[in-house]
């Protein structure tokens, strides 16, 4: 048996492109101080095994000084770390695998072919292969593989695409994972952690990206932490981002939005990321930049859509001589007849969907 950690897609030095510069550049930090806050993590839970899934740099185009603080983290974990180069990092002449000066307890995966590292003392063996290119559009680095039924924890350490049969990033089939036979494969690519599965006897797992950058990472982030062992994998995810990204929708109909957007709005904001999307019909415009001078203390960062619609009078034209006025006549002897406020509701809903598609808008 062998405790690991796996991570995956941490995507140093990246753009940040929607906050501030001085923002973008305070992001920047806090995700090299992760790396860091990983290893403390790792060290105190006795990890063995560091399992890096690829994409630990955003591009070739990096600060030497973020290198060098990776390198100067790793180094400090008490066990033995094994990197897969991903899409966004691949590893090629000059790249950052070739600029960093790694510790002796790091081992970088650096060809497009299955390599194996036997870890003695733990009774385990690490296999790993690494992107040697942007793409990778074949499947084949797992053909005819199956690890030896020794006795002892193997374990599968890969950049690619499980279910994309079409991905450029390298496809990768559940029958695939199931006929390699190792008892975990750690894998980096999609940002979600996808909870731990298992294929034939072998557990798999998309540890997430760990830590959010955008509105398509919402939500917690963070890394797997546990024990392998010959056909056991008891692994949990534990959060380990710094900030979050959230979104949030907020219907202001027949409220004052401020108080509405309150009201929804959980405890302990002030660290995270949030969107909020304000829906529903008003009386009068809504006040952006006021709302967000007044919410603006709340959030690490907030962006305010107005998703609203001015309030109506549904039936301002029943009866004209015209489409619209017929579709409304008719509805509105259903309104008059109806039995009670719920059946008056369902009604009205219906005459909001009806104008909405004549307006060729969307509710």
């Amino acid at each position: 048996m062998v405790k690991i950690l796996h991570a995956a897609d941490f995507h140093l030095d990246s753009a940040y492109g929607a906050l501030g510069e001085e923002q973008a550049r305070a992001r920047r930090q806090e995700s090299r101080e992760l790396v860091r806050q990983m290893v403390e993590y790792a060290n105190e839970q006795g990890v063995q095994v560091m399992l890096l899934s690829g994409d630990l740099f955003d591009s070739d185009e990096f600060f030497s000084q973020t290198g060098e603080d990776l390198a100067l983290a790793l180094s400090r974990f008490d066990g033995q770390v094994f990197i897969a180069p991903g899409n966004h990092d691949y590893c090629a002449s000059g790249s950052a695998y070739d600029r960093i000066l790694w510790p002796d307890n790091v081992h970088v995966f650096r060809e497009d072919c299955l390599e194996r590292v036997d870890l003695p003392a733990y009774h385990c063996s690490v296999w790993g292969a690494g992107f040697t290119a942007p793409s990778v559009e074949d499947d084949a680095v797992l053909d005819g593989f199956t690890a030896p039924d020794d006795g002892w924890t193997h374990l599968l350490v890969l950049h690619g695409d499980v279910g994309g049969r079409d991905s450029r990033y390298r496809p990768l089939t559940e029958e695939q994972l199931a006929a390699t036979g190792v008892d975990y494969v750690a894998l980096g690519h999609q940002h979600t952690f996808s909870g731990v599965h298992t294929a034939g006897k072998t557990a798999w797992a998309y540890s997430g990206c760990i830590e959010g950058r955008g509105f398509d990472e919402l939500g917690e982030k963070g890394v797997l932490c546990g024990t392998v062992a010959a056909g056991r994998a008891d692994l949990r995810f534990v959060p380990m981002g710094t900030r979050r990204y959230e979104i949030l929708n907020v219907d202001v109909t027949d409220s004052q939005p401020l108080a509405a957007i309150s009201a929804a709005l959980p405890r302990d904001t002030e660290r995270d990321i949030y969107r909020v999307n304000l829906t529903g019909e008003t009386e009068e415009p809504i006040r952006v930049d006021w709302l967000q001078r007044e919410l603006g203390d709340r959030f690490y960062a907030l962006e305010l859509r107005d998703q609203t619609r001015m309030k109506q009078d549904l039936w301002a034209k029943c009866g004209e001589d015209s489409l619209r006025g017929l579709f409304l006549q008719e509805l509105r002897k259903k309104y008059d007849a109806a039995a009670d406020e719920a059946e008056r509701n369902k009604i009205e809903q219906a005459v909001r969907f009806g104008l909405a598609a004549m307006d060729n808008r969307e509710m």
